[in-house]
């Protein structure tokens, strides 16, 4: 079995404040992975001027995020691009689990994931875990020959629906959005909106405003989790991951920056705070 690479710094987030975080690690000499979209920060990226980044004067978004892409190409920082649902301690390292079933292990984490500014379904954090899941491809196996709902809020979900036929005797697929999704004949699709989730001991069913729809297991796909399901223990305060100065958690070795740690949501403060973040794991890193 091949050995796991333990990482200096993992990052969530490829938006300025994760980008930011990387570039100071890796100049401070620090191995340190790099987990989001490659194509960067789709905010970012749909801004049309952006007139106070120092040095970059009525640049556009476009072109900050290419700029973005060479500085990491030329110290060698390679984005890899997949979806953290989980993270949590082991040891004195941190595990972070993904939707690709994979296992990345660092000595510490930066949270760089954005805002998140969606709210749970009623019934959705009382039955995580026990009937709810928010990775299709990691709990598949719990789910085989048996039914499930699928929430998904891009297109870039569908895979894993289609993944999810090859194993369930139903999959009912829920968009929430509005391209008409390219689906097999093995998978209903069902037009309507999300409620809450009814059961027991576990969830059992999905009310929905014009219907409601009873499975084994229901899946809800975000592009992003809320903060305090991403890191469990966590202290929030609202959307927000709770942070001093020094961009620390109330977790050890777990720091956050940029727009998920609060107003004002700059680009500038979001890759000041990326640098603070960084500097303080280095920090942290020394101590160790």
């Amino acid at each position: 079995m091949e050995e796991k690479i333990l990482y200096d710094a993992a990052i969530i987030g490829t938006g300025p404040a994760g980008i930011s975080a990387a570039i100071t690690l890796k100049i401070r000499n620090k191995n340190v992975i790099l987990i989001g979209s490659r194509n960067l920060s789709s905010k970012v990226e749909k801004a049309h001027l952006i007139q106070n980044y120092p040095g970059l004067p009525l640049v556009t978004g476009e072109d900050l995020q290419k700029n973005f892409l060479r500085h990491l190409e030329s110290l060698g920082i390679e984005i890899v691009e997949d979806h953290i649902t989980g993270c949590y301690p082991k040891g004195k390292q941190i595990s972070l689990l993904s939707k690709s079933n994979k296992e990345y292990l660092a000595k510490t984490l930066i949270v760089a994931t954005g805002v998140n500014f969606g709210k749970p379904y009623e019934g959705e954090e009382e039955f995580l875990g026990r009937g709810v899941s928010y990775c299709a491809t990691c709990d598949a196996p719990l789910y085989k020959e048996k039914s499930c709902v699928i929430i998904g809020q891009t297109a870039a979900e569908e895979k894993e629906a289609e993944y999810m036929a090859e194993i369930c005797s139903k999959v009912t697929y829920i968009p929430l959005y509005d391209e008409v999704p390219s689906l097999s004949e093995k998978i209903e699709v069902l037009r309507d909106v999300p409620v809450r989730f009814e059961g027991d001991m576990k969830a059992r069913r999905l009310v929905l405003k014009n219907s409601e729809i009873e499975a084994d297991g229901f899946f809800i796909l975000r592009e992003s989790i809320s903060p305090k399901q991403l890191v469990p223990g966590l202290k929030i305060e609202g959307n927000h991951i709770l942070v001093n100065r020094n961009m620390e958690t109330n977790l050890s070795g777990v720091f956050a920056c940029g727009d998920v740690t609060g107003l004002p949501y700059q680009y500038i403060k979001a890759a000041g705070e990326g640098n603070v973040a960084a500097l303080s794991a280095v920090k942290y890193l020394q101590l160790q």
